[in-house]
């Protein structure tokens, strides 16, 4: 009778060994691979093209970038929905640069940086050293951007900047994954630069949260704050940091969207606030704090981008299918996530 126990302790050790991040990434990581592969044997031709999966990575190269800034504040316990805002007017201001002041890409890039350092620096020290609500305060900057993007130009419009041009239309070609189209002819799989930056992004911050303390300080603010002071971590400077960060990365998304479009607009990036939480939360990050993964939530935004590309490829173009589509699958992770976090604590 003692070997059956024994197994059985075993095993829950191994449970317990898995931590909470590393039990939602995986999870994460299963459900995109099953809806991919699940859409390449159902739906066929279009999704069996490499290109097809380098085009989600382009068209999303933005929100994931700020997907990750959002990661970040919301695993130290906090949220930023300004992101949309910031990433809107970055591209109207970059945009009325270099086409009626015949600036420089270079240039550009710099000013995209300057606002998302801006409004990450205010926000942050609001909600770190005046302690007022991540939500309120952001919600004010998400305001505060829109209305500033149509104060910089009214009318959307497109850039004609024949550098700026080039650079949009430059190609990463992937050796090896291109496809023959239908005349024929053999076509390079490709990326936009855009999709280098957002991996670089994923990459530095995964290595920052997982290796380092400061980035392990995040985690502690999120899980108990007054652990954290306890173990002698600056609460107020990480949390401010936290939003810097966010915000520093939502300039840069703002520039990567930017280079994509080609164009400013008041209606750029609407929604991508919401978009870029879902995907956190899809990613394994709990709006409590303290439990996320960066690379989660580079799955997160892959997910939820091919749950769109299905529900289109099945007919289903109106936009309310969508928005159907997206909050089944939030509620699926969610309801996932309570079950994982119900399960550890019983075995606890």
């Amino acid at each position: 009778m003692a070997k059956p126990s024994s197994g059985k302790q075993t095993k829950v050790s191994r449970w317990k060994n898995i931590s909470d991040t590393n039990l939602l990434l995986t999870i994460t990581i299963v459900v995109f691979f099953v809806m991919y592969i699940g859409a390449m044997v159902f739906l066929g031709e279009g999704f069996l093209k490499p290109q097809t999966f380098f085009n989600i990575l382009n068209a999303n190269a933005a929100l994931i970038i700020t997907s990750c800034g959002l990661s970040l504040v919301m695993i130290t316990g906090g949220i930023d929905i300004s992101v949309g805002g910031v990433v809107a007017l970055v591209s109207m201001c970059c945009a009325v640069y270099l086409d009626y002041h015949d600036g420089n890409v270079a240039v550009a890039a710099l000013i995209a940086l300057a606002i998302g350092l801006a409004f990450g620096l205010v926000q942050g020290f609001l909600v770190a050293y005046l302690d007022i609500q991540p939500f309120i305060v952001t919600l004010a900057g998400m305001f505060f951007a829109r209305g500033m993007t149509t104060i910089v130009h009214t009318n959307p419009f497109n850039v004609a900047n024949e550098e700026f041009v080039a650079v949009k239309m430059t190609r990463i070609n992937v050796p090896g994954m291109g496809s023959v189209n239908k005349l024929g002819k053999y076509v390079n799989a490709y990326v936009e630069i855009g999709v280098i930056v957002a991996i670089l992004v994923v990459i530095a911050l995964f290595l920052i949260l997982r290796w380092t303390k400061f980035g392990r300080g995040f985690y502690a603010v999120g899980g108990n704050r007054q652990s954290a002071l306890m173990l002698g971590i600056n609460v107020k400077r990480q949390r401010f940091l936290a939003q810097l960060l966010c915000g520093l990365l939502a300039g840069i998304a703002g520039f990567v969207y930017f280079l994509h479009v080609g164009s400013g607009s008041a209606s750029h990036a609407s929604g991508m606030e919401m978009n870029a939480i879902a995907s956190s939360i899809i990613g394994g990050t709990l709006l409590t704090g303290g439990v996320g993964n960066i690379i989660g939530t580079f799955f997160g935004v892959l997910s939820l981008s091919t749950i769109q590309n299905i529900v289109s490829s099945v007919g289903l173009d109106q936009a309310w299918w969508t928005g159907i589509t997206i909050a089944a699958m939030l509620c699926l992770f969610l309801v996932i996530q309570s079950v994982v976090m119900a399960r550890k604590n019983r075995l606890s």
